[in-house]
């Protein structure tokens, strides 16, 4: 869906420069330059694993058409509100293509415009996000793009691997992001077929998780925390209660577990977003249809452990797993 906006490049620029301070966003602009490609990009919090993401696919889709494309680039600070105003003024400037990083932004820009592609990146079910019943893997309209869903089995076999003298698990999550609800149930189907006894302890935001976290573990061996974005916000909160407690922390993901847990299955987020920005490229320079493009996943795990919290716990993981990279 290219467009050709040469003709209006000084106008276009001036409303994409005035973006900036849109909803109290913050975020890096390229110059105008007479860019043929505007892509706007909303991100919903700073945060690893989603600056990892935003990264790759900059730089996959600047490695393939320079200084053609121009970014705009905006996080929306984990406020949903700032998400709608961030996208809306995208829809408003007739961006060539949005990047919506992780399911608020993606929510955002599905009820905002039909025509515009928008990709996700760092979204776990597009189902749940997009609410559609019997998923094919692609669409059918103007979003795609790619998930971060680790394997839910492989992460209950992780518990089991590692803890199988436990009998509690509490699974931690935001109840505000569906995403993380639809993980919880799918790994407690797995979990309770193993003969875990599981509790879901949900809090709404980072206002109750000191509360619902304590209550969570007192009650549990081990907690299991999806890929969640309040969580991966308040590590340290929940590290500061979890482990005094001496409750393990299995995660999602390894922003999520560098910060509180012991162990997690990894997906390489720069790799994520490397190959959104591939799709992208399709989209704008090859004319490729959005509505059949099938989402696309991460095509490795690693287990992976975090060796300060192991060895605070008396936890010695077994052999296959790697240490968190520490920077």
């Amino acid at each position: 869906m290219k467009r050709n906006r040469l003709l209006a490049g000084a106008a276009a620029c001036a409303m994409l420069l005035g973006l900036a301070g849109c909803g109290g966003a913050s975020g890096s602009q390229q110059s105008a330059g007479g860019a043929a490609y505007q892509v706007g990009i909303c991100q919903l919090t700073q945060h690893p694993a989603l600056d990892a993401a935003t990264q790759g696919f900059k730089d996959a889709l600047t490695e393939k058409l320079g200084d053609q494309v121009q970014f705009n680039e905006q996080n929306a600070s984990g406020d949903n509100a700032n998400c709608a105003t961030i996208i809306n003024s995208f829809v408003s400037a007739q961006v060539d293509l949005i990047l919506a990083n992780a399911t608020t932004p993606l929510q955002a820009a599905a009820s905002a415009t039909d025509s515009i592609p928008i990709l996700g990146t760092a979204v776990t079910d597009y189902a749940t996000a997009l609410d559609v019943d019997g998923w094919t893997g692609a669409s059918g309209r103007n979003i795609s793009g790619t998930a971060d869903l680790a394997p839910l089995d492989g992460q209950a076999e992780m518990i089991g691997e590692l803890f199988p003298e436990a009998k509690t698990v509490g699974l931690l999550y935001c109840s505000a992001e569906p995403n993380s609800k639809y993980q919880v149930e799918v790994i407690t189907g797995y979990l309770s077929e193993m003969g875990y006894e599981c509790t879901e302890y949900s809090f709404s935001d980072s206002n109750d998780l000191a509360a619902v976290c304590t209550t969570a573990c007192a009650a549990s061996d081990v907690i299991y925390i999806p890929t969640d974005n309040t969580a991966a916000n308040n590590t340290e909160l929940i590290a500061n209660i979890a482990v005094p407690a001496g409750v393990p922390i299995v995660a999602g993901e390894e922003g999520i577990c560098s910060g509180c847990g012991v162990a997690t299955l990894s997906i390489d987020y720069y790799e994520l977003g490397y190959t959104t920005g591939e799709m992208a490229y399709q989209i704008l320079a090859e004319g490729a249809d959005i509505s059949t493009m099938e989402v696309q996943y991460a095509p490795s795990f690693t287990k992976e452990y975090n060796e300060s919290i192991c060895q605070q716990l008396g936890i010695t993981p077994p052999e296959g797993y790697a240490p968190i990279p520490t920077e």
